[in-house]
């Protein structure tokens, strides 16, 4: 039979019967081990399910989960069409997968572009695809065309009867051995009489070939399952192999698109106004890079404010060739444009929101603006290195701050995790009450409940006779973002507290970096920058400056490469990670911002 008829009887039989067996049957549940950062509702977005249903199969998970604990997750549908994840499990081998879910190696690292040879371990959740029946023709014909091949070698001569000879081990057994070889016991016997008294160690033994299948049984047994091979390769093999057929290319010119709304609507004069100066930070850093002989195309769109607006400029046909764009502001626009990037295969930097759930199941994504739960959990380990066993004392502020219940709720978590003691006070208590929890043995550390001024305004002149009063003592404060919108107005006493607070985005005006973008700004647009937090034009320039400079140094390759982009930001600082593997990035970088009592501001990287 020609190869031409072998092939059509295989794929006869295939529109037969072998499509309904590929896809297995999901379980009710699969193990999520929590990664530092995450909460209900990440992991809910991640694997689109409620929270509800979390918490049904895992009681008390609406009130504390811990890092490193297993969660049960339902499976979010059991029908054959859909995708699956599953909890890789001590012993599971990619090729094993592939056997068992009949899905290609390649389609499962497609489905989880995130997935290396170092994170495939033990309780990592990975997603399989559904079985497609153009990936199983795909690996028949593969399987066919080598078979085919070693037809083809094989000549008419007198094969002898021992493909090689085997010294046999100490331990060595029957089993063993013809496992090997890949042939059964009763072969091995066969060939070798005399094993019917024993092996020993130290005998020679005659490996046969093994028995040759008629063509026949080839085709059933490729039919069975197309994804078995004779030899299966080790994951090392595969992850090399898969990374030698990804083609990364150079780019000589990076199409990059900027969608955001620069005409006032509806009086957002103000909002208008901030997109402009991002927008012109944005171009400087264009110019800083062209002039270094970076080829830059430039793509600028009007978002407006609506889903049909952001889908007109969707229609465009130049802005399926764009390496990066960057986009939108508004929330409604988020959903339509990640899922043009999805499919075109663009990377999509989203540069203001935190409160969006595509970052989940986009693998196209970066996030800027660090969800509160990933930066809230950067903090608690950041503050955990800066300070071994501080004697940290909560302020309860008079007016309620929202935002910040949350934070106080993880620190509190994070410190009795780590075994760590801590006191309450209320910012009306006073200076006499605020020493008795003063320990002369520790770094204490006060955290207000509020980042509002008027609580700082009220906490400052009792920590300051405090600290007076106590010289001797190690006493600091530690707080929040906005903080440094209040640097104006309580400078010096930052430094007399030896002042924390923790931020994604800072830069000191005195530093050269700093200067020098203030000049070129001014120069360029005959005007200062908006007095804000960040400062828009600096969030322009080094959001500008880090993609484009990644892009035209590593090309397609820039999502395996982002460890070794080392670029020193103005203003906003990137540490990317993926949220899992397969979905996209968010920015995990956060800085400590320390006034210390010998009037030097710094900024603390622990990157």
């Amino acid at each position: 039979m020609n190869r031409i008829k072998r092939i059509f009887l295989i794929f006869t039989l295939l529109s037969c019967s072998v499509l309904s067996g590929f896809a297995q049957d999901a379980t009710d549940f699969f193990l999520h081990t929590i990664q530092k950062g995450e909460n209900l509702y990440s992991i809910a977005s991640m694997y689109k399910v409620s929270k509800e249903d979390i918490i049904k199969l895992n009681p008390g998970s609406d009130r504390v989960i811990y890092t490193g604990k297993a969660l049960k997750i339902p499976q979010k549908t059991v029908q054959k069409k859909d995708d699956i994840f599953y909890t890789i499990k001590p012993g599971d081998t990619l090729y094993r997968l592939s056997v068992d879910y009949k899905v290609s190696t390649q389609a499962i690292m497609r489905a989880n572009p995130g997935l290396s040879a170092q994170n495939f371990r033990s309780g990592q959740v990975i997603r399989i695809p559904k079985t497609s029946e153009q990936d199983v023709q795909q690996e028949i014909v593969k399987r066919q065309q080598e078979d085919d091949l070693i037809q083809s070698d094989i000549r008419p001569a007198v094969k002898p009867r021992c493909k090689e000879m085997h010294k046999v081990k100490r331990r060595e057994t029957i089993f063993s051995v013809s496992r090997k070889y890949g042939i059964t016991e009763q072969e091995l016997i066969n060939a070798n009489p005399e094993l019917k008294d024993g092996m020993k160690k130290g005998m020679f033994v005659c490996i046969p070939y093994p028995k040759e299948t008629s063509q026949k049984e080839d085709i059933a047994e490729i039919i069975e399952n197309p994804f078995v091979v004779d030899n299966p390769p080790t994951d090392s093999e595969v992850f090399k192999e898969l990374e030698e057929e990804v083609s990364y290319k150079a780019l000589s010119t990076i199409k990059t698109a900027i969608i955001l709304p620069f005409l006032p609507e509806n009086g957002h004069r103000g909002e208008s106004m901030r997109m402009i100066e991002f927008y012109e930070g944005f171009l400087l850093a264009v110019d800083s890079l062209k002039r270094s002989g970076v080829s830059v195309d430039m793509y600028v769109y009007d978002s407006g404010k609506t889903e049909y607006s952001i889908n007109t400029i969707l229609s465009k046909p130049e802005l399926k060739e764009m390496n990066v764009i960057v986009g939108p502001l508004y929330q409604v626009q988020i959903k339509p444009l990640a899922e043009f990037t999805q499919k075109n295969n663009i990377r999509l930097v989203i540069p203001f929101s935190a409160k969006t759930d595509v970052v989940f199941n986009n693998p196209s994504i970066y996030q800027i603006n660090t969800p509160q739960s990933y930066l809230y959990s950067e903090v608690y380990q950041n503050f955990a290195r800066k300070f071994a066993n501080p004697n940290v004392i909560f302020v309860n502020a008079q007016q309620y701050d929202n935002g910040k219940e949350e934070f106080i709720k993880g620190f509190k978590q994070d410190l009795d995790t780590r075994s760590i003691a801590y006191k309450h006070v209320a910012v009306t208590d006073s200076v006499g009450s605020l020493a008795t929890k003063l320990n002369p043995q520790k770094a204490n550390i006060f955290v207000p409940t509020s980042g509002k001024d008027v609580t700082l305004i009220e906490l400052i002149p009792k920590l300051t006779q405090l600290v007076e009063r106590y010289p001797e003592l190690n006493i600091s404060m530690f707080g929040y973002p906005e903080w440094q919108t209040y640097t104006r107005d309580h400078i010096d006493n930052y430094f007399k507290l030896d002042t924390y607070f923790y931020s994604s985005f800072y830069t000191n005006n005195l530093l050269p970096a700093a200067k020098s973008f203030t000049r070129s700004y001014h120069k360029w647009y005959s005007k200062e920058m908006i007095d804000t937090y960040p400062r828009y034009g600096m969030l322009g320039f080094d959001i500008g400056y880090f993609f484009i400079k990644g892009l035209s140094i590593y090309g397609t390759a820039l999502e395996t490469r982002l460890k070794d982009l080392h670029l020193d930001p103005i203003q906003t600082g990137f540490n990317f990670n993926r949220v899992n593997t397969w979905g996209g990035f968010v920015n995990k970088k956060v800085f400590f911002v320390h006034f210390n009592r010998n009037y030097e501001l710094v900024k603390i990287d622990f990157d």
